[in-house]
């Protein structure tokens, strides 16, 4: 994979990447999400640090991503349930004599 060098500004301090060009639009806005985060953080905690800060960002974002990743797991399996429900009645239809043995 080929990459390009993105700067981006995360509380004041850069950072410069090597991404794939597909990647940069999201790096960007990711880095505009976390100072908008930490700016927060700030003004609502009184936290005058970056560490600090980003920290905080960083807790609530993975809290965020760990609530969405057991959702999705529980939905898969949710789906495939039903997907395996929905093949044994349309077995049983389609070969009802296999079916009565």
């Amino acid at each position: 994979m080929s990459g390009q060098a993105v700067t981006v500004n995360i509380l004041g301090r850069n950072y410069r990447l090597t991404i794939g060009s597909e990647d940069e639009q999201h790096l960007r806005e990711a880095a505009i999400m976390i100072n908008a985060q930490a700016k927060l953080y700030g003004q609502h905690y009184s936290y005058n640090d970056n560490q600090d800060l980003l920290s905080m960002v960083a807790l609530s974002k993975i809290t965020e991503l760990l609530k969405i990743q057991s959702n999705l797991k529980y939905k898969d399996t949710t789906l495939i349930d039903k997907l395996n429900s929905i093949d044994s009645v349309l077995d049983s239809y389609l070969h009802p004599a296999q079916n009565s043995l």
